[in-house]
């Protein structure tokens, strides 16, 4: 199978810098899949699940917002988080997961309520991909 160069970034640095079969990752508005000799294509990345096909073994990793972009047969994510199921701490996340459900109910306005989603829903995406 053909395949693409892949370079994922994050503010900690590379996180991945190798070549891959097809990237799913969740865009805002829905998942996309790039997969070899894509349109050159820009995207706003929203938290979700990815997925990275790697010599015919599906990877899958929590991320969370960034940008996408396709030029030629390049594809560099730069993504605020990026972590592989594998390294997801289970236990700390169930930990913010009840942390933020708690920050939810306390929540004295709606900034303090948006925040606390925000850290819901990067909670149960790491539980969810961690399975």
């Amino acid at each position: 199978m053909s395949a693409f160069h892949l370079q994922i970034v994050t503010p900690d640095g590379s996180f991945f810098d190798g070549e891959a079969e097809r990237v799913i990752v969740r865009a805002i508005d829905g998942d996309i899949c790039i997969l070899p000799r894509h349109i050159p294509y820009v995207t706003a990345l929203a938290m979700g699940e990815a997925r990275v096909t790697v010599d015919g073994k599906v990877r899958r990793a929590a991320a969370n917002g960034g940008m996408l972009a396709v030029t030629g047969d390049k594809v560099r994510i730069v993504a605020s988080t990026f972590e592989w199921a594998e390294d997801i701490d289970k236990e700390r996340a169930a930990r913010a997961r009840a942390a933020a459900e708690e920050q939810m109910k306390a929540a004295k306005d709606d900034k303090e309520l948006q925040l606390a989603k925000a850290k819901l829903m990067r909670a149960l995406t790491r539980l969810k991909v961690s399975e």
